[in-house]
């Protein structure tokens, strides 16, 4: 036979063979649906249904990559949601967070440094710019040592810890020298540098503490020695009582709390027994009510926690024109400039209670602001430390955020009445130069820890330009061309 004519032959058994074959694989339902119906019908629709099984695959939406992460169909809230799940699960979302939290708390403060400055200047006959200016140099100068500090390998930073530590201990004995320490307020924490600058070495202390505290843990940790309570405490609490002793001879039982605060949070990352923690915290309190005890002044600004009225001798004047400053800004406040409180009623406006002012003239959207940065910040610090598997960046990422957020809270607090009035200004936002300074330091510091995770590493060296176009030209090279 031909083979045109078998080809053929074979071309007309096939439907006969397809016909048989779904008669037998036909289910009952099918055959019986054309009872009815000619006869000749049933095998068409039994082949046309075999055939009709076969349908072509679903279009994939545009704009979705294969193997990325499917977004639910529900509700636009739901959706959002997700979104906003995914974004905060990036790999750089904490470097942003910490960048750009800490810059735009430092410029809002200081443009809140200028409004509330201006009467205080323009009462010690000095121009309505005189504060604004030398913050504006400080956050100048911290600007650059965040950058610094952003780029500083972590090597470098430890060796560095243990001259901070002792140069700041040198600076604060210095404090108590007759003839060149200052007096400020009643707190002999200061150090003339010549002209209208100071500097309090108090301030780098915090610093010098966290990265030293760090670094000693670090090293005990990877000896496995933290698991003794003797070389957890030791010599980590005595130098921190040291420092903390320094700080109390001058005076400042803000600073001390906070230096407190942060040799509690190395102790609670270190792991350290509840019985142990304990222990501390309990001599930290004694001490704490014998200072408070032993002075009238710490007495009577413990005595005006919730106070509603100045009280005898206006003991509580501050904390209630603190409290009638943020009274006075309803939701979106005064206006910028247009603060009552500053004029003369309100003693440092532009430090400890910058943040009563901001109330004032911002309202209530500038402060939820202000909190809703710090927060952001803290959040992002917290996370750094959590993901991190190098035990003196856990450390210090941890120590910098213990720092930040509790002197924010212990300030915010005293504005808003509910804490003592501790004298600690609002970290990136107060006014004063040797506050900042550190401040920025550490916040560099975040930032050159975030960027260090191996995702976020990845990520920013997949955005430099000679890298992604390697890459490109990589991808293109395997990608299969079709041709045989």
């Amino acid at each position: 036979m031909p083979a045109e004519e078998s080809s053929a032959a074979d071309r007309g058994d096939r439907p006969r063979a397809i016909a048989a074959i779904s008669r037998a694989l036909a289910p009952p339902l099918l055959a019986g649906a054309g009872a009815g119906a000619p006869a000749s019908r049933g095998p068409v629709l039994r082949v046309r249904s075999a055939a009709g099984s076969r349908r072509p695959p679903a279009a994939r939406p545009k704009g979705r990559a294969a193997g990325s992460p499917r977004v639910p169909r529900g509700g636009g809230a739901r959706r959002l949601f997700e979104r906003a799940r995914r974004t905060w699960d990036r790999p750089l979302t904490a470097y942003y967070l910490i960048l750009g939290a800490g810059l735009l708390i430092t410029v809002l403060g200081l443009v809140m440094v200028y409004s509330a400055s201006m009467i205080k200047a323009l009462e010690l006959n000095k121009p309505g710019s005189y504060f604004f200016r030398k913050q504006f140099l400080a956050a100048v100068i911290g600007a650059v040592l965040m950058a610094v500090a952003a780029r500083m390998p972590v090597k470098l930073l430890r060796a560095l810890s243990y001259p901070l530590l002792v140069g700041t201990v040198v600076l604060m004995a210095l404090v108590q020298v007759p003839g060149i320490g200052m007096s400020i307020n009643g707190n002999q924490n200061w150090l003339s540098l010549g002209g209208p600058f100071q500097l309090q070495p108090s301030e780098f202390g915090k610093l010098a503490l966290v990265l030293w505290g760090a670094d000693l843990l670090a090293r005990k940790q990877d000896k496995r020695l933290l698991s003794q309570w003797k070389h957890m405490l030791v010599p980590l609490v005595p130098v921190a009582f040291m420092l903390l002793g320094l700080i109390m001879i001058g005076g400042d039982m803000g600073t001390a709390i906070i230096l407190t605060a942060i040799l509690f949070g190395l102790l609670w990352l270190a792991g350290a027994p509840t019985r142990l923690f304990a222990g501390v915290l309990a001599f930290a309190v004694v001490l704490s009510v014998v200072f408070i005890k032993t002075s009238p002044n710490r007495m009577s600004r413990l005595a005006c926690i919730g106070a509603t009225e100045p009280g005898p001798g206006d003991s509580c004047w501050q904390a209630v024109h603190g409290i009638y400053a943020l009274a006075s800004g309803g939701w979106f406040g005064s206006g910028l400039g247009a603060s009552v409180e500053k004029w003369g009623q309100l003693p440092e406006p532009h430090t400890d209670f910058i943040f009563a002012i901001t109330g004032e003239e911002l309202g209530l959207a500038g402060t939820l602001s202000v909190l809703a940065l710090f927060a952001a910040l803290g959040y992002a610090g917290i996370r750094v430390a959590g993901r991190t598997e190098d035990p003196f960046v856990r450390y210090a990422a941890g120590g910098v955020i213990t720092w930040i957020m509790v002197q924010a809270v212990i300030n915010i607090g005293a504005v808003l009445g509910l804490l003592p009035i501790a004298g600690v200004p609002l970290p990136l936002f107060s006014y004063g130069g040797s506050a900042l300074l550190p401040t920025m330091f550490a916040v560099g510091l975040l930032i050159a820890f975030a960027r260090e995770e191996p995702a976020a590493k990845a990520a920013l060296a997949m955005r430099r330009p000679g890298v992604r176009w390697k890459t490109m030209r990589r991808r293109v090279k395997q990608r299969p061309s079709g041709e045989r």
